[in-house]
């Protein structure tokens, strides 16, 4: 099974992309595996998701109004691009497991964010 971490950010409060967020991963036939808060600003979510899927999966996420790091977009191309040259359906069955970190901009303020960027004694 392959597995993808991604990161993204958005600067929507928390209570109005998470039903989103939530909506288009069942949508593109997404399992949740688990979703837990790690910060006062940052979430995660484990999902899997047929191989099959995943442009639907990332146009739905795009979609949501969550913005991906340059390495998240990256990782969910690759995803596209072999899920493009495979052709049969036990291949395009196959699970990917994602984890996808996001932190919502909008929560955090000046000092947490000057505290996180200042170097540890």
């Amino acid at each position: 099974m392959q597995s993808l971490d991604i990161q993204g950010f958005s600067y929507e409060e928390r209570h109005g992309l998470l039903p989103t967020l939530t909506s288009a991963f069942a949508d593109c036939g997404g399992w949740i595996l688990d979703r837990k808060t790690l910060s006062p600003t940052t979430m995660e979510f484990r999902i899997e998701i047929q191989l099959r899927a995943v442009v639907d999966l990332y146009s739905s996420i795009l979609a949501s109004g969550l913005e991906l790091t340059r390495a998240g977009h990256l990782g969910l191309t690759h995803l596209c691009t072999c899920r493009k040259n495979l052709s049969t359906p036990a291949d395009l069955g196959q699970v990917v497991a994602i984890r996808i970190e996001i932190s919502f901009l909008e929560d955090a303020t000046l000092y947490s964010l000057f505290l996180s960027a200042r170097p540890s004694a």
